[in-house]
């Protein structure tokens, strides 16, 4: 599968509302030196295409002061790609992660008690085909957290195929 064609105008309206999605396309338009009617076509067209999403990001304590809650999971790597699609389809998991390192995933959730993520991690990670282990962390303090840490990049030259489990965005931690 081919990496998603953003042109630079595409780039610089999606920058424009990584930074504040409530930005009108007017003022967007004023910034970019083009027509209001360019802005919300494009914008309509990343949205029909998948490539951008807008969505209300809470804050923790409005969700019952739950923790962040990490699971790192070591998996067979033939399994991988398996793994973490069953896993991105769980309600309780927020983010799936394919990692480098100490484990080969890892996901995310907020959970209001421990016994949530014994269950979770018992009853639905720790049996799925190919997870070897299963590494909880749970946060007691968040310094920093930024909803918005994934921003889109460009694709390196030469390389046309994208994570298979993404496969719409190129992304990079800010």
């Amino acid at each position: 599968m081919s990496a998603p064609l953003l042109d630079p105008l595409d780039r610089r309206i999606v920058d424009k509302l990584s930074f504040d999605a409530r930005i009108s396309n007017r003022a967007i338009a004023a910034e970019l030196g083009v027509t209001e009617g360019t802005i919300r076509a494009r914008i309509k067209r990343l949205q029909n295409e998948g490539l951008i999403h807008f969505t209300v990001v809470t804050d923790f304590r409005l969700a019952g002061s739950p923790n962040l809650c990490m699971m790192g999971i070591n998996a067979d790597p033939s399994q991988v790609t398996a793994i973490a699609e069953q896993l991105r389809r769980m309600p309780e998991i927020n983010c799936v992660v394919l990692l480098l390192g100490r484990f080969n995933l890892l996901a995310m959730g907020l959970f209001t008690n421990i016994e949530q993520l014994n269950d979770l991690v018992s009853a639905k990670i720790r049996t799925l085909p190919g997870v070897q282990r299963v590494e909880t962390g749970i946060s007691v303090h968040n310094l920093k957290y930024e909803a918005g840490v994934a921003r889109i990049t460009q694709m390196p030259k030469g390389n046309s195929e994208i994570n298979a489990v993404s496969k719409k965005n190129v992304v990079a931690m800010a």
